[in-house]
């Protein structure tokens, strides 16, 4: 079984076990994801099944974009609102155009130190480890860029955003920084992924319909089309020959697409057989081949 599914990931499970749990659902051992999200946070999670945990290496810099509530009047130690409080609550009074001037420093390429409750490893080890058990947690400022960072709206002590990051920026960090900048201390009350790359929320689907598909015999209906997978790759439909011969690793001629370096090729409109890397002229290479035989056609005529 290959595919794509787009997990709309709940509250309270790890990244890890929404894999588990899809592993169990599919009967499948072969699941990955393409980006961790904290337990508290929900929205896309998107999963690579079979084969297609190959393409993983081209999802490494996805871009990120994210809604959630930054809560000030005091920090926690693990800069969310699973942590313990750093200190007392402050009251505070905040207006939307300072919260929005605070917002604006934040855009662009900027340094930035990941919270101690983080998968960064100090000397191997996850500095959230190191964190529960109260040890030093020494790590080192990294440099992330924020695209986009719009305060939507400030009621109260909460300020609503939405954010487009680029991969690697932590946005507990974010909020700490900015309680930090504005002297009260702020922590990330509540956060919610509404994309990941070319993934989007209305791709996703709950744990509970994935499981119910499946049960129904109708787990395809609730994967992602291929031909949506890395669209900055230009698409061509190889022949029967040209397959085979992309199945068998070896190069093949694909005159349309000269010009680029890499082409997704596809047998018929929905099986992604290989990615292909021009080697010169017209001609090109399998990359990673994706299936290495032809495989049975499913009745709404997708094949897995």
């Amino acid at each position: 079984m290959n595919g794509v599914l787009i997990v709309d990931k709940p509250a309270g499970p790890t990244s890890h076990d929404v894999v588990d749990r899809v592993r169990k659902i599919l009967q499948q051992g072969s699941v990955g994801h393409l980006g961790t999200l904290d337990p508290s946070a929900t929205g896309v999670l998107p999963l690579v099944i079979g084969n297609l945990t190959r393409l993983a290496q081209f999802y490494l810099s996805a871009e990120k974009t994210y809604e959630g509530v930054i809560r000030f009047g005091f920090a926690t130690d693990t800069y969310d609102a699973e942590g313990e409080p750093s200190g007392p609550a402050q009251k505070v009074t905040l207006t939307l155009a300072q919260v929005r001037e605070m917002a604006s420093r934040f855009c662009g390429v900027i340094e930035q130190m990941p919270p101690p409750f983080s998968a960064k490893k100090i000397q191997g080890v996850p500095a959230y480890k190191l964190a529960r058990k109260r040890a030093p947690v020494l790590l080192q400022p990294v440099q992330v860029e924020i695209r986009e960072l719009e305060i939507l709206q400030v009621e109260g002590e909460r300020a609503t955003f939405r954010a487009r990051v680029a991969s690697g920026t932590y946005m507990r960090s974010v909020a700490h920084d900015m309680g930090q900048r504005m002297g009260c201390g702020a922590h990330l009350e509540s956060l919610r992924r509404t994309a990941a790359g070319e993934f989007e929320i209305s791709d996703a689907h709950g744990l509970e319909e994935i499981a119910q598909a499946a049960k129904r015999g109708e787990i395809s209906g609730v994967f992602l089309h291929p031909r949506k997978l890395l669209p900055q790759f230009p698409s061509v439909t190889a022949s029967e020959e040209a397959a085979a011969h992309i199945r068998n690793g070896r190069a093949v001629n694909l005159p349309e697409f000269s010009g680029a370096k890499l082409v997704k090729v596809f047998y018929g409109q929905s099986e992604l057989i290989a990615i292909a890397s021009r080697v010169a002229g017209t001609l090109f290479q399998p990359k990673i081949v994706l299936a290495a035989e032809p495989v049975s056609q499913l009745p709404n005529g997708q094949h897995m």
